[in-house]
């Protein structure tokens, strides 16, 4: 058997590194704090050259959008400053069916909500397919851009970072 999952501080872990992201008062989704200053989120989620960014600890900041691929539905944005915690990507054939995921957003404004389930498939359909994980979670509006723990092809978003060229 595989070790055992302290899913508390892994719930308190990925809140340090999720964001809100929020225009207007509006919550758009989530966001990921990724290493170097960036945030990566969901290209549907950012339409705006800027948005605002809510901490954990409640700060607001603001980010420009960098990048914006919606075929990978991937956005990056730029933070200013330095210090705040970042993810730690998780190797992809780490992934497979069967595996623990959690993933923590702000579900129809709900600050920090954990939910958890299983890989139930791993793709792509076809070798010249996209990479996609089906996983058996109860996500909302809100929770996109959010990080899904232990089970998040970091390849596809390590190489969209990489070919940003920021």
């Amino acid at each position: 058997m595989g070790e055992v999952i302290d899913i508390a501080a892994l719930a308190e872990h990925l809140r340090q590194v999720t964001v809100e992201v929020t225009d207007g008062g509006e919550l758009l989704g989530s966001g990921v704090l990724w290493p170097q200053g960036f945030v990566v989120t969901n290209a549907h989620v950012v339409r705006r050259a800027e948005v605002n960014l809510r901490l954990v600890d409640g700060r607001l900041i603001r980010a420009r959008v960098l990048a914006r691929s919606t075929e990978a539905d991937l956005a990056l944005l730029g933070v200013p400053g330095t210090g705040l915690p970042c993810a730690t990507p998780a190797e992809p054939e780490s992934v497979r069916v069967g595996s623990f995921v959690a993933a923590v957003g702000h579900p129809l404004g709900v600050r920090g909500a954990l939910t958890t389930g299983i890989v139930c498939g791993v793709g792509p359909i076809d070798r010249s397919g996209r990479p996609w994980i089906q996983a058996d979670l109860r996500l909302a509006p809100g929770n996109s851009g959010g990080p899904l723990a232990l089970a998040v092809p970091m390849g596809q978003v390590a190489r969209f970072v990489q070919g940003s060229r920021v």
